[in-house]
């Protein structure tokens, strides 16, 4: 379904704002868990850096730092503004949904869970754009993954 202009203006708004005016922008100190993303075809990088909760369940702080497109930047900053203060459960249930959102493989199960991350849809046109829009999301797993190890 094509986005309306008027959508497509909000679209272009956010992602302008969040990537000029990044939250969550910087580094956690020692103790923490930090990732290191990138993309090759394009040389967007995030670095992302967050503090478990003391029983290891919840994502208490959340930060990151990169260089890139506006919708590698922008998506990093919305994403640390929806799941900090989530469970590891609940991150990466909207981390499906907004890989779903973004590939255009169907209808997020929680829509309203991912908030105006919902906007980046539009990326699904673009594949090379899918990468940007996930790099964030896939620093956060691999963060996530070694704290198993």
């Amino acid at each position: 379904m094509p986005l309306s202009e008027e959508l497509r203006d909000l679209y272009q708004q956010v992602i302008l704002d969040h990537s000029r005016n990044p939250r969550n922008h910087g580094e956690i100190p020692p103790p923490c868990l930090h990732a290191h993303g990138d993309n090759p075809s394009c040389g967007d990088e995030i670095d992302v850096w967050l503090r478990l909760s003391e029983d290891g369940q919840n994502i208490e702080e959340l930060k990151f730092t990169g260089q890139g497109c506006a919708i590698s930047q922008a998506s990093a900053s919305m994403m640390t503004q929806k799941i900090k203060g989530k469970s590891k459960t609940q991150a990466a249930a909207m981390r499906e949904d907004f890989r779903r959102v973004v590939m255009g493989d169907g209808a997020p199960a929680d829509e309203d869970a991912l908030g105006e991350l919902i906007l980046l849809e539009g990326v699904q046109k673009f594949p090379q754009r899918v990468k940007c829009a996930m790099l964030a999301w896939r620093a956060v797993e691999q963060a996530l993954e070694s704290a198993k190890a």
